[in-house]
C-alpha cells in the first residue's frame, strides 16, 4: 500500500464503519489479545492511513462513484433508462387538474351557500318567488357538485397516495428502483473489497509488527531472577564447628562465716 488514494468526504463514515467491522470480527480479535494494543489505537491507526488502504480498493470505489455522479446528474444519464420511470415525463408544474381538484370543490360549496342564502330570504320575504325558486335550486346542485368534485379529489388523492408506495415483488418483499439498486449493489461491492483487501491486511500487519503482550501474572519489569541454592552441608569437608566449652569452675559463692555455721 505504497499509493495513496483520497475518499471523498460523503464517503468518510462509510470507511469508518467498515473498519469497525473489520475491527470486530473474530480474527482481528483474537490477534488483538496477543498485542500489547488495544482496539482504540488500532483504530486510530486505520484512520490516519485512510489514504493508503483506501487504494486497495481504487477500482470498485471509482465505479461506484461514477454511478453514483451520474444518478444524481453530474454527468450523461442514459436516456433509454430515465430516471423518472418507462413512459413518465418530468413534470415541471402542479398541472391543471390538480389544481382543479382543489378549487371547485371551495367555489361549488360558496356559490351553493351564496343561493341558497339569497332564495331562501327571497321566499321568506314572499318577494320575487319566481327568483327565489331558481336561486334555491342553483345552490343545491352548487352543494352536489361541491359534495361530488370533494370525493373525487379525495379518491384521486389515495390513488397518488398509493402509486407513490414502495413497490412490492410477488412475494410481498419491497423492491427498490433500479438506479438506486444498483447505486446499493455497486457500495456494497465496494465495502466489501475495502474490508477484505485494503482494512484486513493492513490491520493484520499492524498486530505482526507489535510485540506480545506479557503473560497474565507476571508483570512486564519483571526478568528472569538467578536461582539461590543453599550450601551443601554434607559434604566431606565441612565439619561442624566445635561448640564444645572448655573446662570452667564456677566460682565459689559460699557466704562468709557466720555464726552457728561451719566451714567445711
Amino acid at each position: 500500500m505504497d499509493r495513496s488514494f483520497p475518499l471523498r468526504d460523503e464517503d468518510g463514515a462509510d470507511y469508518a464503519s467498515a473498519l469497525d467491522d473489520v475491527i470486530g470480527s473474530a480474527e482481528i480479535r483474537r490477534l488483538l489479545t496477543r498485542s500489547g494494543i488495544g482496539a482504540d489505537q488500532l483504530r486510530v491507526r486505520g484512520l490516519a492511513a485512510g489514504p493508503h488502504v483506501a487504494a486497495a480498493a481504487e477500482s470498485e470505489y471509482r465505479s461506484y462513484t461514477d454511478l453514483r455522479r451520474r444518478i444524481q446528474g453530474g454527468g450523461p444519464v442514459d436516456r433509454a433508462t430515465p430516471l423518472s420511470g418507462p413512459g413518465h415525463q418530468e413534470d415541471t408544474g402542479a398541472g391543471l387538474v390538480p389544481v382543479l381538484a382543489v378549487l371547485t370543490p371551495v367555489l361549488a360549496a360558496v356559490a351553493a351557500a351564496t343561493f341558497l342564502l339569497l332564495g331562501y330570504v327571497l321566499r321568506l320575504a314572499d318577494s320575487m318567488p319566481a327568483t327565489a325558486g331558481t336561486l334555491i335550486g342553483a345552490g343545491w346542485i352548487s352543494l352536489g357538485i361541491a359534495a361530488l368534485t370533494a370525493a373525487l379529489g379525495v379518491l384521486a388523492l389515495y390513488r397518488t397516495a398509493a402509486a407513490h408506495r414502495e413497490p412490492r415483488t410477488s412475494s410481498g418483499a419491497p423492491r427498490s428502483p433500479g438506479p438506486d439498486a444498483d447505486l446499493d449493489r455497486a457500495r456494497e461491492a465496494w465495502l466489501r473489497a475495502l474490508r477484505r483487501d485494503g482494512i484486513r491486511p493492513f490491520l493484520v500487519e499492524q498486530l505482526a509488527q507489535e510485540p506480545a503482550a506479557p503473560e497474565p501474572g507476571r508483570s512486564a519489569g519483571s526478568g528472569h531472577r538467578p536461582r539461590f541454592s543453599s550450601p551443601d552441608f554434607s559434604s566431606p569437608d565441612f565439619g561442624s564447628p566445635d561448640f564444645s566449652s572448655p573446662d570452667f569452675v564456677g566460682p565459689d559463692f559460699s557466704g562468709p562465716n557466720l555464726p552457728g555455721t561451719r566451714r567445711p
